[in-house]
């Protein structure tokens, strides 16, 4: 007979009001996600970028290794000759300020995460317009992020403490940020100078140190016995993101947001079926008298909770990925599919979860209360 889903023509005021509360937590949902990655690909973007495997930071750099950090030219050397190591060269980290000295924007002052790298090697961009970096030109390459300020190929900037003027030399046109600032690739003398806030030569010391050693590791690579020998930690490019400004508390405070909205979406499903399957006992005692098995009225009330969470949540996804597309460019939003997709998932999946545990009244129906045995 249908008559969970006949129920849906016939209550279809109330269904709808549970539906658009379904859609408004769908709407939620994507929303969340898509801040989620913005937030991410905001603060760790620019590391997900680089090609490498691991980074090895100073062991005693136990946490926040970006800015604690300090190897030495003996550490990606011995790295460098070790076996199941590809590739190990020295990587710079630091974030700078810095004011447009040379420019359509003169006198704007510019964020920078300079990161620093030997040009010609796999670490150095390749910019889409202009030229890639060179060794002690105090040339710097931009990334989109940065352009979006009005920053352009050819103007001079020059940074606070160390006074270092950094020629813009090239331009890598995609949004690539690192602590929600937009990255710059400069050689490794120019972040030197950056760095440590010295103007003039280096001293020797300096010279001869960077953040972290970028590896590119074999599988099987025995990273014990490297660590041990350098006296640095290897973490895979992963477990680096959290080290990045920020990067973990976003991280969990979102997932931690989102774990609620999942709960609650669940109990309000399971509260709405609750209650509507107390105001349909005499219906269902009436099937099972009449001969219906109490499967088919689970599956006849399941098809009724799966048909109002998808079609709810499928309105209300459509609804959150057009607010979102206009929230690009504005916020530090983006539309993760696989994101979008596992968030519509888990709403659909733990509201029908919370549907089940009502619909399992159905099972504890008397048939007889239909023919009159409570009266």
């Amino acid at each position: 007979m249908f008559l969970a889903l006949r129920d849906l023509r016939f209550a279809r005021g109330r269904f709808a009001l549970m539906g658009a509360v379904v859609a408004l937590i769908a709407v939620l949902g994507v929303l969340l996600s898509g801040l989620a990655s913005g937030l991410a690909d905001a603060g760790i973007s620019g590391l997900r970028a680089l090609p490498v495997t691991h980074l090895a930071f100073d062991e005693k750099a136990t946490s926040e290794q970006f800015s604690r950090s300090t190897v030495e030219q003996e550490d990606w050397e011995t790295w460098s000759g070790l076996p199941g190591v590809e590739r190990a060269e020295p990587f710079g980290n630091t974030l700078a300020n810095a004011q447009v000295t040379q420019g359509a924007e003169k006198g704007e002052q510019v964020n920078l995460a300079v990161f620093g790298v030997e040009p010609g090697s796999p670490m150095a961009p390749r910019p889409s317009s202009g030229e890639g970096l060179a060794d002690g030109g105090a040339g710097i390459v931009i990334t989109q992020e940065i352009a979006d300020l009005g920053v352009r190929i050819g103007d001079e900037l020059t940074a606070d403490k160390s006074e270092v003027r950094l020629k813009v030399v090239g331009l890598v046109d995609e949004t690539v940020s690192y602590g929600h600032i937009g990255v710059a690739y400069a050689d490794l003398d120019t972040w030197r100078h950056l760095h440590y806030g010295l103007p003039g030569d280096l001293p020797e010391a300096a010279k001869r140190q960077a953040t972290a050693v970028a590896l590119t590791l074999e599988p099987g690579a025995d990273v014990a016995a490297a660590e041990k020998a350098t006296a640095t930690r290897a973490d895979t490019k992963e477990t680096s993101f959290g080290a990045s400004p920020g990067y973990t508390a976003e991280s969990s405070t979102m997932a931690l947001i989102k774990g609620f909205l999942y709960a609650i979406s669940a109990l309000v499903v399971g509260a709405f079926f609750t209650v509507w399957t107390v105001q349909r006992k005499a219906e269902i005692a009436l099937l099972k008298a009449l001969g219906a098995p109490t499967g088919y009225i689970l599956r006849d009330a399941l098809a009724q909770v799966v048909a109002v969470l998808v079609g709810a949540t499928a309105l209300g996804t459509a609804v959150g990925l057009a607010l979102g597309s206009a929230m690009i460019g504005k916020a530090p939003f983006s539309l993760s599919t696989p994101a979008i997709a596992t968030s519509s998932g888990l709403l659909i999946g733990l509201g029908t979860v919370g549907a089940v545990v009502a619909v399992r009244r159905i099972t504890a129906v008397d048939p007889l209360t239909a023919l009159g045995a409570s009266r």
